[in-house]
């Protein structure tokens, strides 16, 4: 497929509503251009499969998402900040019945055929980033950058705080509040007239008009919409694909009224859908339940209709498209190189080793391909691009060595940090998604080069602190498996396990080193423990339901010992508390333990949340009102977790004091048990 093909792609789905076949797609394209036409309609299924672009129906048609949005109906309930300025702030609430490609800034709204005036706000950025958090709370200071230039300029001015105020644009809502008398809890409908262009009908339906048993049959359909979505897509690509295909597994009932506004569904209706860290970013999942890792790194860049040299390179693990290799090639024409060697050496990194005959081809290819862009490139063009896409190359080879040397290392992945590889893969698209960028002779705009140079910056802080977390996994997992060989008191070793124990739905986590013949009643003691739980709820412990069928039990007993599960197949099982808490539970693989073993934390993240409040959902929403709350919302929130509550908090030293005094000698964490 050309790029003049796939421009003409996605101009169609961009302009039909009706649901269409591949013949309908293959006659626009070859309206647009008739070359290579011969592989064009499987790379048309194989685009729409892998991008998730349109939803599919029976008999080989799909509908595009703006069939699928366009007339739909959805809800916003303003705010009482949003009532008392006289102000709508579209923010995330019309994800998915626009144009994603479109800014919040862009959309239009028409309020009995006339156009709502558009106005200006001014206030501290923490106050405006709840009404963006459905992109992805990590992307809501984006958003509000994007919102206009000063706001970039602001944001850009220093990477590790926030601007003291920003201006985004909001609708001007003061004579339409007034003319229909609006009060807290009224709502807006909203009409999608044209999803392409972003353009909205509003009308008001009074807070009382809709009973409560109006909206359950919405509520229903979201839920089942959502985790049906969760079974096709997995997390996805982002929370905006995410809440498209949740629309559209709800059925129409989700697309018409009674209905709840998005983000009213997601922070106070549901007890079953709730927003999860998912490496640097976050996805809505399952309440409770944490995404699982990835043993590899996605290609979310990598076109279906791959190139000779893509597929080379994603034979090797290297999922990127050509146009990162020539933004690698343009990088060593920035540096001056001569040798085409270097350049293979960035794109593949020494670790990997190629076989003769792609060595060959690959290095043909940049030979060739830098010869023709040396004819027309100028190093002085490139001197405000050029610094920027050296360094971005450089994080692209050091992340895709760091994979391939974790793949090849023989450390389980389950005693890597959480979710290693997700992160992994989130930089690595990054990156490449800029090195797409730079591939150009063209210098863009400073403000975006400044933007650009900013998110670098924050993607090689993550890339050392992951790093970093690994280094410190690498060297423990090596020290068990030394052990293995070391010999305890009397020369016999005793076989250990580490435990890593994860609150579900939030970041909280515990590596913990135990004896093999610990009992759960003695895990359930240490959960409470690093925990800072105080054992005022019930407590069980379950398997998953596919071992459950093998096993032949689901519900665990206090006296079933790590050995006795591991021995069964059993490694993974979680720790109920009460109806609000998941704990998960991972046992790693063994190691002997050495004379001087004990019972210790190793690591951990964050502070874990007051065992009363009511679930990760409700602990979310606290943080997030300590962040960026109003000083009511921050009085809640300290209530619940207490005055001195700090989110980021783990100290391993005093974790370990509070295990050393609860399990005073070996021989108590060996032998003891808990009461259930």
């Amino acid at each position: 497929m050309t790029g003049t093909q796939e421009d003409a792609f996605y101009e169609f789905l961009d302009s039909i509503a009706e649901p269409f076949t591949l013949d309908d797609v293959v006659s626009f394209i070859r309206m647009m251009d008739s070359k290579q036409t011969g592989r064009l309609r499987m790379e048309l299924v194989s685009l729409l499969g892998s991008r998730k672009i349109a939803f599919q129906l029976g008999g080989r048609r799909w509908i595009s998402r703006r069939g699928c949005f366009e007339p739909a109906l959805f809800v916003i309930t303003p705010s009482k900040m949003e009532l008392l300025n006289g102000i709508l702030i579209p923010g995330h609430r019309c994800i998915p019945f626009a144009n994603p490609s479109l800014l919040p800034q862009e959309y239009h709204f028409f309020w009995k055929g006339q156009p709502v005036p558009v106005t200006t706000t001014e206030g501290p950025p923490e106050e405006f980033y709840p009404y963006y958090s459905l992109f992805g709370e990590e992307y809501a200071p984006q958003y509000v950058a994007r919102d206009n230039p000063e706001n970039e300029t602001a944001f850009n001015s220093d990477l590790y705080e926030d601007p003291p105020e920003v201006t985004i644009t909001t609708l001007d809502m003061r004579n339409l509040y007034r003319e229909v008398s609006f009060v807290p809890g009224d709502h807006l409908v909203v009409r999608t007239r044209n999803w392409k262009e972003g353009n909205f009908d509003l009308e008001k339906v009074g807070k009382d008009v809709w009973s409560q048993a109006d909206t359950y049959s919405w509520i229903e359909a979201a839920e089942s919409g959502f985790e049906d979505a969760f079974e096709f897509l997995g997390p996805g690509s982002s929370t905006e694909e995410q809440l498209a295909y949740a629309y559209w597994y709800g059925g129409k009932r989700m697309r018409e009224i009674p209905a709840c506004s998005m983000e009213n569904f997601i922070f106070e209706k549901t007890d079953r859908i709730e927003t999860v860290p998912y490496g640097i970013e976050s996805r809505f999942w399952y309440a409770g339940k944490e995404i699982p890792d990835i043993n590899h790194i996605i290609g979310n860049q990598l076109p279906p209709d791959q190139t000779p040299v893509e597929e080379l390179l994603f034979r090797y693990q290297i999922p990127v498209s050509e146009y990162v290799v020539q933004s690698y090639i343009r990088d060593a024409l920035f540096r001056r190189e001569e040798d085409c060697s270097a350049i293979l050496e960035r794109v593949v990194p020494p670790v990997i080793r190629l076989d003769e005959r792609d060595f060959k081809y690959l290095g043909a290819y940049l030979a060739e391909t830098y010869k023709e862009f040396r004819l027309f490139y100028t190093f002085f063009a490139d001197q405000a691009m050029g610094p920027v896409r050296q360094r971005v190359g450089e994080l692209h080879t050091a992340v895709i060595d760091l994979y391939i040397r974790l793949k090849k290392s023989r450390i389980d992945s389950s005693a890597l940090p959480e979710h290693t590889f997700i992160v992994l893969s989130q930089i690595q698209n990054h990156a490449a998604a800029v090195l797409e960028d730079l591939d150009t002779d063209e210098n863009p705009p400073q403000e975006d080069l400044d933007a650009l140079d900013s998110s670098l910056d924050s993607m090689i802080d993550t890339y050392d602190d992951i790093k970093e977390l690994i280094e410190e996994a690498t060297n423990s997992f090596r020290r068990s498996n030394f052990s293995l060989v070391t010999p305890g008191k009397d020369g016999k070793t005793e076989p250990w396990r580490m435990i890593q124990i994860s609150v579900g739905g939030t970041g909280v986590w515990r590596r913990i080193a135990v004896p093999e013949d610990f009992r759960l009643g003695d895990l359930h003691t240490v959960i409470q423990s690093v925990f800072d739980w105080k054992g005022r709820l019930h407590y069980r412990f379950n398997i998953d339901k596919a071992v459950r069928a093998v096993t032949g039990f689901g519900v665990l007993e206090s006296r079933h010992r790590i050995a006795d599960l591991c021995r069964d197949g059993i490694t993974e099982l979680s720790y109920e508390y009460g109806s609000c808490w998941t704990v998960k539970v991972i046992i790693m693989p063994r190691y002997e333990g050495g004379e001087k073993d004990t019972l210790r934390c190793v690591a951990g993240t964050g502070a874990a949340p007051p065992e009363l409040v009511e679930g990760p959902l409700r602990f979310r929403k606290d943080i997030s009102a300590l962040e960026r709350g109003t000083d009511k919302e921050r009085q809640a929130a300290r209530e619940d977790l207490g005055p001195d509550f700090k989110p980021d908090f783990f100290d391993v030293d005093g974790c370990n004091r509070v295990l050393a005094s609860v399990f005073s000698l070996r021989g108590n964490a060996r032998n003891g048990e808990a009461d259930g």
